[in-house]
């Protein structure tokens, strides 16, 4: 197994009580065997961000980056193609299909639209800029030049990268447009779950609408932050959750994807100045998201 960085899984240890690393884990994952954690250990496979290995045995520290690699025994196959919008010698924009992680999380590792393009076009040194929800559809930015990234990762970490989205949901007739939602965003119940919280607003969400029907309507959605199911959390919030969510503003009881009802979410176009060339960067999407029928 390969261990590019980019391949590793990533987590970053909250606030709390545990006293190594490894207890953290084997708390968090408590699906996989602590022998398992113990061999992953033993054979330098969790290391920190900078890539050095941690001991067993290393003090946890709240905000501590941790990265590992897994070996799985199956992974099931994920529909869908993934395409190149462009290709340059420092970034690659790909427009991926729903269900899809951007990156090796949970149950994928190889079925990745990482690992795809990295098969498909001998490109190892890629890496993602940011993250796409994996029921999302559309763009992602990834770094081809690993000696500029830094700049590329700064322009989201500025928030200098203007993000469209898409969304098909129920009507919003009570609001008027366009509108902001701001609100605190914590982690909640289970782990891979957002809520919202009182206290100072940490993100922040453009909702437009651009077309009407009776029970349907199709909005845009420009996030000023990048907080995990952001979109998806306020739009529930507002009342009108996205289409084919199974996440908000109910858990369904089993999680399971629904391959004939994908999330009506579309990461639609990306806008930024390239912080190494210097050219306004526009990408779009040739993915549709379309109302439904009447």
């Amino acid at each position: 197994m390969s261990h590019d960085l980019a391949l590793a899984s990533t987590v970053a240890l909250p606030p709390g009580d545990w006293q190594t690393v490894r207890a953290y884990l084997c708390e968090r994952f408590a699906h996989v065997a602590r022998a398992t954690w113990d061999e992953r250990f033993a054979a330098g496979l969790v290391r920190d961000a900078d890539g050095v290995a941690l001991h067993p045995d290393a003090p946890f520290r709240p905000g501590l980056v941790v990265r590992y690699w897994r070996e799985l025994a199956h992974e099931p196959p994920i529909e869908g193609t993934e395409e190149v919008i462009y290709r340059d010698e420092e970034i690659l924009v790909a427009d991926k299909p729903p269900f899809l992680p951007v990156a090796p999380v949970g149950a994928w590792v190889e079925q990745t639209l990482l690992r795809r393009l990295q098969r498909r076009l001998g490109l190892h040194s890629l890496a993602p800029m940011h993250r796409l929800d994996r029921a999302t559809a559309g763009l992602v930015l990834f770094s081809v030049n690993p000696a500029n990234r830094g700049a590329y990762h700064a322009l989201f970490r500025q928030r200098a990268v203007d993000k469209t989205y898409r969304a098909i949901a129920p009507p919003l007739a009570a609001q008027s447009f366009p509108l902001v939602r701001r609100s605190r965003l914590v982690r909640g119940e289970p782990f891979f779950r957002v809520r919202e919280v009182d206290g100072d607003a940490n993100a922040e969400t453009h909702i437009d609408v651009l077309a009407r029907r009776a029970d349907r309507w199709l909005y845009e959605l420009r996030p000023v932050t990048g907080h995990t199911h952001q979109l998806r959390v306020h739009m529930a919030a507002l009342g009108a959750p996205i289409d084919g969510d199974i996440y908000y503003p109910d858990l369904q009881a089993d999680g399971a994807d629904d391959v004939t009802r994908p999330l009506g979410l579309l990461a639609q176009r990306l806008r930024f100045a390239d912080p190494v060339t210097g050219s306004a960067r526009d990408f779009s999407t040739r993915r549709t998201l379309s109302l439904p029928s009447a």
